[in-house]
């Protein structure tokens, strides 16, 4: 069972456990994480990969990029989110305990909330821009308020409620985008479409392949936030395959074919302009769907980060509320729009992260028996060193990989040097290497001990 709540502290079941491993009693059925899965990966942002890829490929290549980027993107994912099920921790606290460290921990939790607190904002500044143009009754800093308060509200109430959210979304985005598509596709013949050469100038496998990939490489190490509450490694597995699969066929295709019917990438345009009110219902639905899910990762970064680099405990809710607070406001003034090449910049330190936790929980594994003695006495891991010198250097190795070689796909990239850098020194250095100076390897007994 969940301890109660010491005094001063968060209720751990109202904070959505942001500290400490999500109790068996608290996981949920799997269909209820896969409805958000398939919500964060059937977004707007699909459509626009998929129209960029029809505007510069035939439908042939198109189906290529996608399945290579998916299965990339599949195993990445899968390995992450077994990771978080078994643990029950979210990304940033199972860092401290896979290849980082504490304060290695607080780096990974601090660019896992300034990157999707950064999304979240621009993300509501799109909603507010498309709903001005479509309903134009209010500016957009109106809207901007109005979008930003409700998804707040929602990621604020934690998983439970964005999971009642994603019921009523997910299938009404579907529903009213497919109504608009057949409505867009109507006059032409499907065959035309799949063997017509594409319009726009000509992408080649690998930059079609780099844009899936990379389009959802941040969404792949959130996945052990949304994965600690499924119960069983086989939830993980279904809900992956059918909703990446799903995902990034269905919606990605589908676009690929409307880039060939309207000879153009402007997807938003294409999909909004049948009906002001049916545009107008797609696109609430597809930032509700997506945007809880940034807020919602970004204030467990930030919570992790708090925690180890002050000391702190402090609870997701009020986090959520001045993120969520914060991007709203910035968005509404219309200054998010300014950071998004600096989130793309940043998005380079993402990869290697994969890379790293993987290497280490799966292939290193010098934290697993500590790791699994805690999880079946049901308590948090012994205290980890601060910091692990091995996994800064092969993060550094793995972005500059990432971001100069012009080889390959930049983020799978950065994912593989990482790993099998770390894996290969990992396995050969001496147990104690990893830790920083002056600490010892972690306790064989004191299972009591808080990570936090």
């Amino acid at each position: 069972m969940a301890a109660a709540a010491q005094p001063g502290q968060p209720d751990e079941r109202l904070d959505d456990y942001s500290l400490t491993r999500v109790p068996e009693e608290s996981r949920h059925s799997w269909v209820s994480v896969a409805v958000q899965r398939f919500g964060q990966v059937s977004s707007f942002q699909q459509f626009m990969v998929g129209a960029v890829l029809g505007f510069g490929m035939d439908f042939t290549d198109a189906v290529l990029a996608i399945t290579i980027g998916s299965v990339m993107l599949e195993v990445i994912t899968i390995l992450l989110g077994i990771a978080g099920v078994r643990e029950g921790l979210s990304t940033s606290v199972l860092a401290r305990w896979s290849g980082f460290g504490r304060k290695g921990s607080a780096l990974v939790g601090l660019l896992i909330a300034l990157s999707l607190a950064g999304w979240f904002g621009v993300q509501n500044g799109v909603f507010a821009q498309g709903m001005h143009d479509l309903a134009g009754w209010a500016p957009e800093w109106i809207w901007a308020l109005v979008g930003g308060g409700v998804i707040t509200a929602i990621t604020v109430l934690g998983f439970r409620m964005m999971a009642w959210t994603a019921y009523l979304t997910v299938p009404a985005f579907l529903l009213l985008a497919a109504f608009s598509i057949t409505d867009a596709l109507a006059d032409h013949s499907l065959a035309d479409l799949i063997s017509s050469a594409p319009p726009g100038p000509a992408m080649s496998l690998a930059e079609g392949t780099t844009l899936v990939s990379g389009a959802f490489i941040l969404g792949a190490i959130m996945t052990p936030d949304m994965t600690r509450f499924n119960r069983r490694p086989s939830d993980v597995v279904k809900q992956t395959v059918i909703s990446v699969t799903l995902g990034e066929y269905l919606i990605g295709l589908t676009a690929v074919l409307l880039a060939h019917a309207a000879r153009t990438s402007d997807i938003v345009g294409i999909i909004t302009s049948s009906s002001g009110f049916l545009g107008t219902l797609i696109l609430a639905t597809a930032i509700l769907k997506i945007n809880d899910w940034n807020l919602y990762s970004s204030s467990l970064g930030l919570v992790n980060s708090v925690d180890v680099l002050l000391g702190r405990r402090v609870g997701r809710r009020p986090v959520t509320l001045l993120i969520g607070t914060a991007g709203t406001a910035l968005s509404a003034m219309g200054i998010v729009d300014d950071f998004t090449d600096f989130l793309e910049t940043i998005g380079i330190l993402a990869p290697p992260v994969a890379g790293i936790i993987i290497a280490e929980y799966f292939v290193v594994r010098r934290f697993r028996a500590e790791l699994d003695r805690a999880r079946l006495s049901g308590v948090m891991p012994g205290e980890s060193a601060d910091w692990m010198p091995l996994s800064l250097v092969c993060w550094a190795a793995g972005a500059a990989v990432g971001k100069y070689l012009d080889h390959g796909i930049p983020s799978i990239n950065a994912v593989l040097v990482a790993f099998l850098l770390y894996a290969a020194i990992g396995r050969i250095a001496p147990a104690g290497a990893a830790l920083r100076p002056g600490r010892t390897a972690l306790p064989e007994t004191d299972l009591t001990q808080s990570g936090g």
